[in-house]
């Protein structure tokens, strides 16, 4: 098919000018729903808005076919029916009939007979209307013209070759040079309805440079030309020759001229030709108000429109229209109401235009119940205020509402593009994808399967909903695509973990020479950040300055963002100084960044610097202030953040309050953040989450049960989060049975497939003394991460089970799972409690030359550990001089506590002093000096290393031990006489105690570390909090049930040896788990080895 058809519209006798036939078709050309048609090459038509009126005899039928551009070859349409019927092939918006079909066929040869204009014959002409028509037409140049149908609907003479026809069948080109305004108007304004602005205005110029005078006409099409282009400077001139020639009063020249202003952002000028008009009417007026709404000014659009009512003109529906847009842009329901006054007031409320947009201003201030009210009341409804309503609940995240209006929507008219987007957007709220397939099928069968928009949030729904190769399908199978597309597609790799991909689609967009904008920049940016892709950020920055968004504040802040998350907090810096203009959203990535870097310090400075320059900060700015108080264990300034989020009124704020709860606690101050939970107005599962993980953390795990008890009686919907705290919660108390019904729940609930829910299991069930039920968890899982691994691996290590976690460090290797510090650690512990010092030698040495980690001070621990408990002290203190940096704690307390079991008095004293000299707040190394003196009966020295405790206020928890029973925790301390069955508990006690010794149990002495006498001393180590805890289970419990004892403290020599033959008088199964690892005592014998 030659030329491009752009518009074309038919008329059919009996029916009204205007009338659109519906599913016509012409040899290729389908129009549906009176909207648009496309040619068998997916050429598309749109419909005009008018057309000629044809005359006929009763009981004919004569349509015609109007099309836009000339230049197309001559169509026919194929009509069915009795006579003579006849098809007319039409000029420009049907002012010129060039061809005259005589669609009644040859009954011999069934070809149809068409006539040219005889004027308008030519070869040229001939040959296209023939190319066209094929052999199914016979073209017959004798053929009569009809004179009839050249009637003048527009009082322009059709018998006059019109201005417009400049090429197709015609043949000849226009002469203009003796027409005057009305022909050149006719022209300019066919172009400006065509979107054709460009040669609209080149026609204007044409137009003065024959010396033909403009009128208003002229001017109004040639202004509207400017407003389609927002072609400023070429309007403000047409503007001056409006002035010239005296139609600057003009009230219709002044409308054109407001809307031309304010849509090109220039909302003065537009205010200024409002007030220069002297006679404006309310239609001047709503173009100014539509003007600013437009310019994202509503407020002063609203301010506008009480003016114009002092003035005492009356809103007609349009202006109603246009204020109801200004209540919608600044959600001012307030405003909104009294606008839906005036409307009932003046009697607008049942038109349809009006009604929709009430129904959208209400939805869209966050009303959707009197949004839907309206929308019930409205007694015809249009596809326009369906998409409103749809739209509506589809933005108040009430995707499942909007879905089913739009089955119902289906039932009275048909959706259009708008609604599609609606309900996409509904899909993506929902994470919906079935749901949204079904709406793509339908976009598939309707005309808007080649609109760019409607594809681009069919992309946005698939990526939102996590089925990114979906979105990928629908992209590349577009026939066109604009710089939206590959946004779209840009920011659902970078949503879906998919950095490198995203990269790649900018490299192909490049290459395809589509100009990229801030949302593409933003997309790259947090593409390079999910994958910590420094480099390629970089490479962005440079471009995003080469394309001068290098001053634009959401992309400087991304830049910022970016360059946190991937370390490189100077260049975040570099960025942040250099913005021409810092924004609240620029002051909270910095903020963030410099607390995510572990640079708490200079977050808070950011913070006050931030105040210091009159920025107000926001909630996000709270919530990263108090994420650098978290991280620091700032008390003091997190509840000076604290009375600051008071004064700016965000104590509400259920994310603030979550962030208050999580500084609290990381602070150690578990009240405080009780206290902002229990005054939080309205708590969501966040605040609930943070509560659960706060009393986790500040080792209160049954009180994380109580709350997470709480939370389901007040039916608040648990998450994933929620059920990994409250697993940690069953670890951190061994809380067995607690935990096997909350493995129920998440089971129930589906969880149960999420990896690090089931990661949290493994390591629940570990921690509470059950590692066949951790293995099955572990088994169970179709996929591994190395945190999988690695919960499994420090399972068998804390049980003691070194073989099975040899055995699993090997499948790990075979898999090719990448491992970390932390494989290693527990991979060492293994070899430590198991007392494999050669095994654990090698693969501490291994770390750096086979594995490529580094060792840590817990790998330096471990080692240190591990030579330690095999009595190679010598080696452990060299191997503790060795280390380059100042070791930790813990690393000193591994060879203190070796010391200590091997009676090395000298190296214990060296290496407590070292201890007490670089962590003087440590309790553990007082009280192991102390012990070490006790054992060694230096009780003077022993007394010395108290009172220096004393002095310098560090406390000593104390050793406690609890045992769960029909799933209460009873907790005990040494010498305990609050436990209501204290009787039966010592009566018990006394029992195993005389059958023990019966047995040849024997006390270690040695290990009463007061100045005491010898009977004394028996019954100090008969009263342990582990034996008192083992006494109330034998008396709670059935015959032969396993019992599993907790305690908070490595377990003395004497309860070790007594729990042995507890184990094998009472035939029970004991698992003892004390600060270190587990003890599985079974007849007498322990799974440690007697090495622990």
């Amino acid at each position: 098919m030659e030329g491009k058809v752009v518009s074309f519209m038919v008329s059919t006798t009996g029916q009204p000018a205007g009338y659109v036939s519906k599913n016509l078709r012409v040899d290729g050309l389908t129009m549906v729903d009176s909207k648009w048609c496309t040619t068998a090459e997916g050429m598309r038509i749109w419909p005009c808005s008018s057309c000629i009126k044809t005359s006929g005899r009763k009981g004919r039928a004569e349509e015609r076919w109007l099309f836009l551009d000339p230049s197309l070859p001559i169509a026919k349409k194929s009509l069915k029916g009795r006579g003579s019927l006849k098809t007319l092939i039409s000029g420009h918006h049907g002012t010129q009939v060039l061809v005259s079909i005589d669609c009644s066929s040859d009954t011999a040869s069934g070809k149809t007979n068409m006539a040219i204009d005889p004027r308008y014959r030519s070869q040229v002409g001939l040959e296209k209307a023939s190319q066209y028509l094929g052999q199914r037409s016979f073209l017959d140049p004798s053929h009569q013209w009809d004179d009839r149908l050249h009637k003048d609907s527009f009082g322009v003479n059709k018998k006059q070759a019109p201005a417009w026809v400049n090429g197709g069948c015609v043949g000849m080109a226009p002469d203009f040079s003796k027409k005057g305004a009305f022909s050149w108007n006719n022209l300019i304004a066919r172009y400006v309805k065509d979107g054709k602005s460009e040669k609209a205005l080149h026609h204007f110029q044409e137009m003065q440079q024959q010396g033909i005078i403009p009128d208003k006409f002229t001017f109004i099409w040639v202004i509207k030309a400017c407003t389609a282009l927002t072609a400023i400077q070429k309007g403000q001139i047409v503007h001056a020759q409006i002035i010239q020639h005296g139609y600057e009063s003009d009230i219709f020249v002044a409308s054109c001229l407001i809307r031309m202003y304010g849509k090109c952002g220039k909302v003065e000028n537009a205010l200024r030709v409002l007030y220069n008009t002297p006679a404006r009417d309310v239609v001047c007026w709503s173009a100014a108000i539509s003007a600013l709404v437009k310019c994202g000014q509503g407020e002063q659009a609203l301010r506008l429109f009480l003016q114009m009512q002092q003035e005492g003109l009356e809103p007609d529906s349009i202006t109603f229209v246009a204020a109801l847009n200004a209540c919608t842009s600044v959600s001012s329901l307030p405003m909104g109401r009294h606008v839906h006054a005036q409307i009932i007031q003046k009697g607008h409320q049942s038109e349809v235009m009006v009604g929709s947009c009430l129904v959208d201003m209400y939805a869209k201030c966050g009303n959707i119940e009197e949004a839907r009210k309206i929308f019930d009341r409205m007694p015809v409804r249009t596809v326009v205020s369906w998409n409103a309503i749809i739209v509506g609940y589809a933005k108040c995240a009430q995707g499942k509402m909007a879905l089913e209006l739009f089955q119902r929507m289906q039932q009275e008219v048909k959706p259009d593009n708008v609604t599609f987007l609606g309900v996409l957007n509904a899909c993506a709220s929902l994470i919906s994808p079935e749901e949204g397939r079904y709406i793509h099928a339908q976009i598939n069968q309707s005309w808007c399967n080649q609109d760019i928009a409607v594809h681009n949030c069919l992309m946005d729904m698939y990526s939102k909903c996590g089925y990114i190769e979906d979105a990928s399908t629908v992209f590349n199978r577009m026939l066109t695509q604009d710089v939206v597309s590959w946004n779209t597609m840009i920011v659902g790799y970078a949503k879906c973990g998919q950095g490198e991909k995203a990269l790649q689609l900018f490299r192909l967009m490049q290459q395809e020479e589509v100009e990229p904008n801030r949302v593409t920049f933003v997309g790259l940016l947090n593409a390079c950040s999910s994958i910590l892709a420094l480099e390629d950020g970089k490479s962005i920055h440079q471009l995003i300055i080469e394309t001068n968004y290098g001053l634009d504040e959401v992309v400087g802040s991304c830049l910022v963002d970016m360059y946190c998350k991937c370390g490189s907090v100077e260049d975040a810096s570099r960025v942040f100084n250099n913005m021409a203009k810092v924004d609240v959203i620029s002051w909270n990535t910095m903020i963030a960044g410099y607390a995510r870097c572990g640079q708490g310090t200079q977050a808070l400075e950011m913070f006050q610097q931030m105040q210091k320059e009159g920025v107000k900060p926001d909630s996000l700015t709270f919530v990263a202030a108090l994420n650098a108080c978290a991280d620091l264990a700032a008390l003091e300034d997190g509840r000076r953040v604290h009375w600051q989020v008071i004064q700016h009124g965000f104590e509400a704020d259920v994310v603030v309050g979550s962030s208050l709860i999580n500084m609290y606690t990381k602070c150690g101050n578990v009240e405080g953040a009780s206290k902002v939970f229990t005054n939080m107005s309205m708590r969501d599962v966040i605040c609930w989450n943070s509560m659960i993980v706060g009393y986790v953390k500040c080792n209160q795990g049954d009180k994380a049960l109580e709350l997470f008890k709480k939370m389901q009686q007040e039916h608040v919907e648990t998450t994933c989060t929620t059920f990994v705290g409250v697993l940690n919660a069953c670890a951190s108390v061994a809380a067995l049975e607690e935990g096997k019904r909350v493995h129920a729940q998440v089971t129930a609930r589906g969880f149960d497939s999420d990896i690090i829910v089931a990661n949290c299991l493994i390591d629940m069930y570990s921690k509470c003394g059950s590692i066949t039920d951790a293995c099955k968890v572990f088994n169970g899982m179709l996929i591994h991460d190395v945190f999988s691994w690695n919960a499994i691996l420090g399972g068998f290590a804390m049980h003691g089970r070194a073989k099975e976690a040899f055995q699993t460090f090997e499948k790990l290797s075979r898999e090719g799972v990448e491992m970390d510090a932390i494989t290693f650690v527990c991979l060492l512990s293994a070899c430590s409690h198991g007392g494999l010092v050669d095994e654990g030698l090698f693969y501490f040495e291994s770390l750096s030359p086979i594995y490529g980690i580094s060792a840590t001070m817990e790998h330096h621990s471990c080692l240190i550990d591990l030579l330690g408990r095999a009595g190679f002290l010598v080696e452990a203190e060299v191997a503790l001089e060795e280390i380059s940096c100042q070791p930790i704690a813990s690393v000193y307390m591994a060879l203190l506590g070796a010391c200590r079991m091997y009676e090395n008095l000298e190296m214990g004293k060296r290496v407590a002093l070292k201890l007490l000299k670089f962590y003087p707040d440590n309790v553990s190394s007082y009280v192991l000096l102390a012990n070490i003196y006790a054992e060694a009966g230096d009780w003077s020295s022993k007394a010395r290393i108290q009172q220096m405790r004393n002095e310098r206020h560090v406390y000593k928890y104390p050793g406690c031990t609890w045992i769960e029973v029909d799933g209460k925790v009873h907790t005990f301390v040494v010498g305990d006489k609050e436990h209501p069955r204290l009787s039966e508990i010592l009566a018990e006690l006394n029992r195993l105690f005389k059958e023990m010794q019966a047995a040849g149990y024997v006390p270690h002495r040695r290990l009463i570390l007061h100045d005491i006498e010898e009977e004394g001393r028996d019954h100090s180590l008969t009263y342990h909090s582990e034996k008192l805890a083992i006494a109330f289970g034998l008396i709670s419990t059935s015959p032969g049930t396993p019992l599993r004892i907790f305690k908070n403290l490595r377990v003395c020599v004497d309860c070790h040896t007594a729990t042995k033959f507890i184990s094998k008088l009472a035939g029970r199964e004991l698992v003892v788990r004390d600060g270190k690892r587990f003890h599985h005592f079974s007849d007498g014998i322990c799974s440690c080895g007697d090495c622990w």
